[in-house]
Order: structure tokens, then sequence, then C-alpha cells
């Protein structure tokens, strides 16, 4: 809003040339998030305090110490950012650009899936919310109709051949694999599968923020230089035209992450519960799938990945042969019940997300 407002007046005004500029508006989104998130927190938390009662449901096969600990956290706190990422990336954002409203399209709908569930179960008092198929047939339609939209938009941006729109881009080697109309179920998966390896990351107090803002500074600087042909030919990536302007959600998101981790530390007064960690992971997902990076997203998300093939690991394991690999899945809540305390996972958890990011960002030069 505020780029179509003032960049009309940069020729008679100077100064309001600086909203040119994506690094600019990055700032700008960032702490307009942050201050939303600053001045709506308390009010909001308060607020679902009184609403919710007991809170959120604590599963009952899960620590044993959360159901005292953790018991009676309002959740839902994914509402405060959401509306601190959105109403920051619709003031920073331009409102035409396609690959801005794709990404928002995705968060808000997973978001509004994780309100329902998270909803449901406040409502129930049970860990069940909404049905695991429904939710996953939900997720699915619109990650499809989000993952053609990304395709159509770069088939039909200048100098985008459908070979590379419907291509999977290999990190490291520069080549693209041809994937044809396997790119809409392909780009479906990864905005689903980073949906819900988030919301299975989010399970001790801080520990999936992090990562996800970690994630979101990582695809900020991919996306800006995706954004940028000169940058693109220099590091031999795929060239998307107007794919910069996603920095800005990305910082809008790591304005409103931080926001929500001062309410988050440990202990933590709200959770972001499935209505922040569905919508951030979809977010990343759909950005990936803009940008034409989503190996590196499993790369700078394998974090995320390894809560998810934790628990994939374990049910396999337990249906075919009756053990467990894990003492308990996710992965975090194994080191749980081996005794480390819970500041020592979500900090060496942060650690591993910091490597795997650098690792990530490294893609971009060694091919």
């Amino acid at each position: 809003m505020l780029y179509h407002l003032f960049v009309p007046l940069a020729d008679e005004y100077q100064i309001f040339n600086l909203f040119r500029y994506i690094t600019f508006r990055v700032g700008g989104a960032t702490m307009t998030a942050l201050i939303i998130a600053f001045i709506v927190g308390p009010g909001m938390i308060d607020w679902m305090r009184v609403k919710q009662g007991k809170g959120q449901p604590i599963r009952k096969d899960g620590p044993q110490s959360h159901i005292i600990e953790k018991a009676g956290t309002p959740t839902m706190g994914g509402v405060l950012i959401l509306l601190a990422t959105v109403i920051s990336t619709l003031l920073w954002a331009p409102l035409n650009n396609p690959y801005v409203w794709m990404v928002l399209g995705v968060t808000l709908s997973f978001g509004l899936l994780g309100f329902y569930d998270d909803y449901k179960k406040v409502k129930k008092q049970s860990a069940d919310g909404v049905v695991g198929s429904m939710k996953l047939l939900f997720q699915f339609a619109v990650a499809f109709v989000a993952g053609a939209a990304a395709v159509a938009v770069l088939s039909s941006s200048q100098g985008a051949d459908s070979e590379i729109a419907t291509g999977l881009a290999i990190p490291f080697w520069g080549a693209i694999i041809p994937l044809g109309f396997l790119i809409f179920p392909f780009a479906a998966i990864v905005i689903v599968g980073s949906s819900n390896a988030v919301n299975l990351t989010d399970g001790l107090d801080g520990l999936a923020i992090v990562p996800v803002m970690i994630a979101a500074g990582a695809f900020l600087i991919i996306a800006y230089l995706t954004g940028r042909a000169d940058y693109a030919e220099y590091l031999g990536i795929i060239y998307v035209p107007g794919a910069g302007e996603l920095a800005i959600i990305c910082a809008a998101i790591i304005g409103a992450g931080l926001g929500f981790l001062w309410f988050n530390a440990p202990p933590a007064m709200i959770f972001m519960g499935d209505t922040g960690s569905l919508a951030l992971g979809g977010a990343l997902g759909a950005m990936a799938v803009a940008i034409k990076h989503e190996i590196v997203l499993a790369i700078i998300g394998g974090l995320f990945v390894v809560e998810a093939l934790s628990v994939m690991i374990q049910i396999a394991s337990f249906k075919l042969t009756g053990k467990r690999v894990f003492k308990m899945a996710p992965v975090h809540h194994h080191f749980e019940q081996l005794g480390w305390k819970e500041p020592t996972i979500v900090i060496r958890f942060w650690i591993v997300a910091i490597i795997l990011a650098m690792i990530g960002l490294s893609t971009l030069k060694l091919r």
C-alpha cells in the first residue's frame, strides 16, 4: 500500500524514492510487524486466557511434565503472528504482485484451518481436532491451486519458458529436471509437507518459531536475489521476475516471530497452536515453490524434515515390528525422555537450524 502511495511522488519528492527499494521496505516490514505484535500481544493473550479457560489441552501420550507445566496456557497465538505478518505485508509490499498474493493466500488459508483445529481442541478440551484426512484434503486443494498459480505466473513472465516453469532446480549442480505436469502435485507436496513438518516441530516453548524465522531470513536473501536478473545470472539460479517482493513477507514473518517469541519464551504465556505452525510452514513451502528452490527448502528447513521423518519412522517401525525407534516422537520428545532439559533442546535445535540455513545459502554459489 505504501509503495503505491509514495512511489508516484518520488519524482517530486526525492525522499519517497526510498520506497522503490526492496531493502528499505524489508526493514519497514520487519519493524512494523514487530511493533504490531508488541502492541496487540498483551491484550490478545489476556483475552484468550479468559475465553479459553483451561487453555490448550495437553496430549496425554506426550511427556508427563508437559501436563503439569504447560496446562492452562492459552493457544491460537498464531493469530498474533498472522495479524502482524499480513498487515505489515499489505503495508510494505506492492499489491499488484501475484507472488505476494499467492503466498498470503496459502498462509491465510492454512492459518484458518489451524484456527478451526485449535478451536475444536479447546472447545472439546481434547487433543483431537479436525480429522486428519479432512485437513490433508483441504491443504492439498489449496496447495495445488497455489502451485498452479506460481507455474502460470512464471510461464507468462518475460524470458521464462515452460521448461523452466515446470522444472525442478537441483542445487550445487545448477541443473533443471523437467517435471512437466508432475510439477503440480510436486508443488502441492512441498507446501503441505512444509506446513505439517513445522506443525510437528511446535512442541516446546520457542522451538518452532526461531527456526521458522531463520528459514525466513534465508529465503529473504534467496527471494531478493532470485528477483534480480543480474544476480540470478551471476549465481546461475532461475530468474523469477517479481519474486524479490517475497522478501517483504519474509521480513514480516521475522518481525512477527520476534514479537511472538517475546511472549512464547519459556515459560510460554501463549502457544502458537496449529493456527501459527500450519500457516508459517505453508508460507515457507509456498515461497520455495514460487522461487524454484524446493530442494533448498529441504536443506534450510532440515530441522523440520528430521522432526517429520522421526514421526514417520516411529509409526512405520511400530506397525511393522511392534518396536519403537525413538523413546517418543517427534524427535525433540526423544531427547526429553533422555533427560535433556527443555531449554537445552530448544537452543541446540536453534543452532542446528542456523547451520542448515548457512548450508542452504551456500547452494547459491557452490554449483
